[in-house]
């Protein structure tokens, strides 16, 4: 009996990797907060491609959002193969994803910080998503299903608390940028400190690598627009290259493979 109690599910015990992990989060949360409130910059809504083709403003960085529809519906369509507790998971993520093309696309039809929120909403699910599906997938599905409402919400409130103060005239992004950073660093730490039940795990770390190459082209966005001649702007590949590390993740739930334990 007390060889089944041991086995039964040993990672829901609290050990060094939940301390570990817990550690991260709150050094992340404290570096962010002792920083002093983030305002939005303005100049974050002058984007450098402001085209208009066809009829529609700003063209190439509203259309450009069409990749995430593709990777989103592709992996809500994938997850359906994965085990019960680790479907839903992803398939927060990728349904993040693709209403982040809707979202996205609005925004970028009049960039303000009023749009902005629609666009940023999906993208915490997005966030939120990635970190349950490792949740499910490193630690137990158990575990994932205990903290997916909370940082759901804790997501979806930290956009709408970052649009409330700015409407206060003192526009504070720090809850924003824990949901944001600390997802992704969720990520690195429970794949480095949990082992691996699946192969691929390198691809994770090349989907978040893409997504700080998509972070520098969004803030080199006028530069690329100059270097490429004025064909393509750093905020329209921001947007590509986004969605190719979510492609990578949809790669990886098709060729993963269980490992021996």
């Amino acid at each position: 009996m007390r060889h089944t109690q041991s086995v039964a599910d040993p990672r829901m015990r609290f050990g060094v990797r939940e301390v570990v992990v817990a550690a991260s989060m709150i050094a992340l949360a404290a570096a962010i907060f002792a920083s002093g409130p983030q305002p939005q910059d303005p100049s974050y809504h002058a984007f450098a491609d402001t085209r208009m083709i066809a009829g529609i403003p700003n063209a190439l960085d509203v259309a450009s959002n069409l990749a995430f529809a593709i990777v989103g519906f592709w992996g809500l369509f994938v997850v359906r193969t994965l085990p019960q507790g680790e479907r839903w998971p992803f398939a927060l993520l990728f349904l993040g994803v693709t209403l982040t093309t809707f979202g996205s696309a609005y925004y970028h039809l009049a960039p303000d910080n009023g749009r902005l929120v629609w666009d940023r909403l999906p993208m915490t699910v997005g966030f939120v998503g990635i970190a349950a599906a490792l949740l499910a997938e490193r630690v137990s599905p158990r575990a994932a299903v205990r903290a997916v409402g909370p940082l759901v919400l804790l997501g979806l409130t930290s956009v709408f608390y970052w649009n409330y103060t700015e409407m206060a005239g003192a526009g504070d992004l720090r809850l924003y940028m824990v949901v944001k950073f600390g997802s992704l660093l969720l990520v690195l730490v429970l794949l480095a400190a949990y082992p691996a039940r699946y192969s691929g795990s390198w691809y994770y770390v090349a989907a978040i690598a893409l997504y700080a190459v998509a972070s520098v082209l969004e803030s080199f966005d006028r530069l690329v627009l100059t270097t490429t001649g004025g064909v393509v702007s750093g905020h329209t590949l921001k947007h590509v290259v986004a969605a190719g590390g979510v492609a990578l993740l949809v790669l990886m739930l098709r060729a993963r493979r269980p490992l021996a334990p």
